[in-house]
């Protein structure tokens, strides 16, 4: 059974850095598209960025974080990061990391796409 663990979340000022870091145990999440999403308080939970399965040679993002959120994989540590940068106080959210498959190996987008899931870290930026 697989698992998923983020952490790298905190309190931040607008304008600063978070990297989030997601580690999969139980099985190796390489054969797997992972993303990231966030939900905001009386929100639903929205993609935020995405990476396909095994070379992850393919990334994909919200419009709304493109250019300041980058989404990386390292097979080896079976794991996957997010480097925000410039955050804003409308990134505040708590975020989760989630795998999942498709037929081509890119990232879904939808919430239902994935299969596990992680807990969440807290990302909260103060203007």
């Amino acid at each position: 059974q697989g698992r998923l663990v983020e952490s790298g979340g905190g309190l931040v000022q607008a304008g600063d850095s978070l990297r989030l870091s997601c580690v999969g145990s139980g099985r190796a999440f390489s054969d797997c598209a992972m993303g990231w999403f966030r939900q905001a308080p009386e929100k639903e939970r929205e993609f935020v960025a995405g990476i396909s399965s095994w070379n992850g040679d393919r990334t994909d993002y919200a419009g709304s974080v493109k250019g300041r959120f980058t989404i990386a994989r390292d097979n080896a540590k079976n794991a996957v990061y997010l480097e925000m940068n410039s955050l804003k106080p409308e990134d505040t959210a708590v975020y989760y990391c989630a795998a999942g498959y498709s037929s081509t190996g890119v990232a879904p987008t939808l919430v239902g796409r994935y299969r596990y899931w992680g807990q969440g870290t807290q990302v909260t930026v103060s203007s």
